[in-house]
């Protein structure tokens, strides 16, 4: 069983304590409870806080939904036979409004939003509770944790939705709801929680595991610089992260033993152990034990297979890349608890000629199951030397040596020759496109990165990807349909 886990089985009565109407989540103040009789120590400020996490766990986000929206709309998978139709519509972008896994994506933030918001609008409560009962350094990481988290649930939102609404208060009494902020406004706000959150975190090391640390934070703000094009300010961030390296085996990366190593700087995490009763129930409001992931089942060779690496993605890799053989299965490859297992699988009933190693079970299972605990590394230290070069590539004066430099540490352990200096910014950023896509391949950054970069019309071309409507999903029809502050105007340009 994996040591100090943070996302434990929620209790019941805090799920729906900080829950949202079923129907909207404009419309329902979540307060049933009473902040005053309910957040009056350390245990139950920390409930609230826990709560918040939860929201990461559910089907509309990493349990399942995100990883098939972000890694079929990147064509780094394609779709065998049996694969479900919602989740063949990421593939051709034949999706609309009403799509369901899109209406749990949203709900699923913005539940994870109102939740933030019940601990950071009640500061002042917990800041009431004496010191001999929380002290004022816990009270403060409280707030710095939802925080942390209300900026992460707002830049699942603005990526993939550009202006929504911004809400950062509790809902008002009257149900009424909240009509749409710019992308700039909310980018404003992801700025500022992560900016007031990074001196009440704790750094990687004297926190436990799974929450948000000092590291996080800053590499999320300086991930949210770089999507700003504020360059300078990105690298600023990147150069503050203290205590991180990139592991020596790129695979450790991906297994449930060696979760939380040197190159984490955030992980969504699961642990089957602790439960999984609500996962298929969890699809948005994050209540209940949801300690389990369907990745595992959903990608496995050997189980419903219901997606494989495009052949795009296989034929990225350079002759001698190692990440080929730890990122993918191929026919003769062995696998299972003692390796005695030979791959025979491919090609797929779908075309697939290969399967997916990483974040599999199959380095110590015969089958995967639907209740895989290996965590999601969200943040690792590669995607942010990565980001770094970008950064002094792109900025004014930039030194491209500088960022091949960074390039080179993360081709070095791929075992890879390094890039040659005196590269031009376009050479650098070509080199760039192609080092993301190969080691981030199935870590959901490839749709962001070609739609921030531009080139996702000549990168999905065939695909029935426009330009213009397919860089943002539609806002769900029932949120529009039951807020009265959004109307069809509202609606994401093509929709």
């Amino acid at each position: 069983m994996k040591k100090n886990r943070l996302i434990l089985a929620i209790l019941a009565t805090i799920g729906l304590v900080l829950s949202c109407n079923e129907d909207s989540l404009e419309l329902s103040n979540p307060n049933e409870l009473s902040p005053d009789t309910f957040l009056t120590n350390a245990t139950q400020v920390e409930s609230a806080v826990i709560a918040v996490y939860s929201n990461l766990q559910t089907r509309g986000l990493f349990s399942r939904h995100m990883f098939f929206m972000m890694d079929n709309m990147a064509h780094e998978n394609g779709g065998n036979n049996q694969l479900e139709a919602d989740k063949r519509q990421y593939l051709d972008f034949s999706f609309d409004s009403s799509h369901g896994a899109i209406g749990a994506y949203w709900e699923s933030c913005y539940r994870g939003i109102n939740k933030a918001n019940y601990v950071i609008e009640n500061k002042s409560l917990i800041d009431e509770i004496i010191p001999s009962v929380m002290s004022n350094a816990d009270k403060a990481k409280a707030i710095a944790e939802s925080k942390f988290l209300r900026a992460l649930f707002y830049f699942f939102i603005v990526t993939r939705y550009g202006d929504a609404p911004l809400i950062t208060t509790l809902p008002p009494d009257d149900g009424a709801g909240f009509g749409k902020s710019t992308s700039a406004e909310i980018y404003a706000q992801i700025i500022q929680d992560l900016q007031d959150a990074i001196p009440d975190l704790l750094p990687k090391g004297q926190e436990e595991n799974g929450r948000a640390t000092r590291g996080a934070a800053q590499a999320l703000l300086g991930k949210v610089y770089l999507f700003l094009e504020r360059y300078d300010d990105a690298l600023g961030m990147f150069n503050a992260l203290q205590g991180y390296d990139l592991e020596d085996n790129y695979f450790d990366n991906f297994m449930e033993e060696t979760e939380f190593g040197v190159e984490s700087i955030f992980e969504i995490q699961y642990d089957d152990d602790l439960g999984f009763s609500a996962q298929w129930n969890s699809d948005r409001s994050g209540e209940g034990p949801n300690e389990a992931t369907f990745r595992g089942q959903e990608y496995g060779f050997n189980d419903w297979f219901n997606v494989f690496p495009s052949d795009d993605l296989l034929n990225e890799y350079e002759p001698g890349d190692i990440r080929y053989e730890q990122t993918f299965y191929v026919n003769g490859d062995t696998f299972g608890p003692d390796g005695s297992l030979t791959v025979t699988h491919f090609p797929s009933n779908g075309g697939g000629n290969a399967g997916w190693a990483k974040y599999q079970n199959y380095y110590k299972d015969a089958n995967e199951d639907q209740t895989s605990g290996i965590n999601f590394k969200y943040l690792r230290y590669a995607d942010v030397l990565l980001m770094m070069a970008e950064c002094e590539s792109m900025r004014p004066g930039g030194d491209q040596d500088v960022a091949v430099g960074y390039i080179n540490q993360v081709r070095e352990r791929a075992g890879l020759a390094d890039l040659p200096t005196g590269m031009s910014a376009a050479q650098v950023f070509d080199a760039l496109v192609h080092e993301r896509k190969v080691e981030l391949a199935g870590e959901q950054c490839r749709f962001n990165d070609i739609i921030r970069w531009g080139i996702a019309g000549t990168e999905l071309a065939g695909t029935n990807f426009q330009a213009g409507k397919h860089e943002l999903l539609p806002i769900p029809q029932p949120e529009i349909d039951s807020n009265i502050n959004l109307s069809s105007a509202d609606q994401n340009p093509g929709y």
